[in-house]
């Protein structure tokens, strides 16, 4: 499919972009926390997260900290790795990028607090710092 200026020549650069049915919830296990009496912090923390502009195709990665204070469960770190790499080809905004790993990892934990947050490396001259919030 050619975009409205057919004499762009990266036009017809365009790479596979996948929709968001490729995010891998199915894939994400939890693991019992023994301590639901205490408000503990967790991070995780990775400098290799990746998802696709929507419109190029071109990636946009990601420092991602993933902040919470668990309830009952604990994500099982495997499984979220393999969560996180399931968003490599997604053509999905970085500001959705981070609401969508908020909402699932909430659906999936139900914790007391979690907060997500992408550092997303420059491109063009720009990068960008979303922040997303959950308190029970």
């Amino acid at each position: 499919m050619l975009l409205p200026n057919s004499n762009d020549k990266y036009q017809q650069r365009r790479f596979d972009i996948y929709g968001y049915e490729k995010i891998d919830t199915e894939v994400l296990e939890t693991i019992d926390y023994e301590y639901p009496e205490k408000n503990t912090v967790v991070e995780y923390i990775t400098d290799e997260f990746s998802s696709v502009c929507p419109w190029t195709g071109l990636p946009d990665t990601a420092r991602l900290v993933i902040r919470y204070i668990p309830d009952k469960k604990l994500v099982e770190l495997k499984s979220l790795k393999y969560y996180l790499t399931s968003f490599r080809n997604v053509g999905i905004l970085q500001e959705h990028a981070v609401n969508r790993i908020l909402d699932d990892l909430v659906k999936l934990l139900e914790p007391k607090f979690m907060e997500v947050i992408g550092e997303f490396h420059e491109r063009g001259g720009i990068s960008t710092r979303v922040v997303a919030r959950y308190e029970k």
